[in-house]
């Protein structure tokens, strides 16, 4: 009995600290979002710019990483370019941050301007004089622009 006894106490001793070691060596890892507009794209980061950042953030992507149209359509890696909008959604680990999936937005032009409209209008009047028998031509033109 006196053995058992020793038995279980050394093994405690010998598991109490693995166990706390195990414990201590946990990474958390976080999973978030965050939408921008790429400023460079490098052979194994994406730099983004956003509004909510003054400065641009540098994520890591890797051969995992998925990119995707706004429908959820996978587009090639080929078609991130700078000067695209878009959301990325990664993992960070500390200080690194992942890329797991990147979603392509569409990008739209759209003109504040209004469209000119042009409209002419010429009008011309002859009409003789009787007294001295010369002709008289009157020309108006009217251009109205919007």
């Amino acid at each position: 009995m006196k053995k058992l006894r020793l038995f279980a106490f050394a093994l405690t001793v010998l598991v109490a600290p693995v166990c706390s070691f195990a414990q201590q060596s946990q990474m958390t890892v976080t999973k978030t979002e965050t939408a921008g507009t790429i400023s460079e794209v490098n052979p194994d980061t994406l730099v983004i710019r956003s509004e909510s950042s003054p400065n641009p953030v540098v994520y890591t992507y890797t051969k995992k990483t998925h990119y995707i149209n706004e429908k959820g359509e996978p587009v090639s890696m080929e078609t991130v370019r700078s000067g695209l909008p878009v959301t990325v959604y990664y993992s960070s680990n500390g200080t690194q941050m992942t890329a797991e999936k990147v979603m392509v937005h569409e990008t739209t032009t759209t003109t504040s301007a209004k469209p000119m409209i042009e409209e002419k209008k010429t009008t011309t009047t002859t009409s003789e004089n009787p007294i001295f028998g010369q002709k008289k031509t009157t020309t108006t033109t009217t251009t109205k622009t919007n």
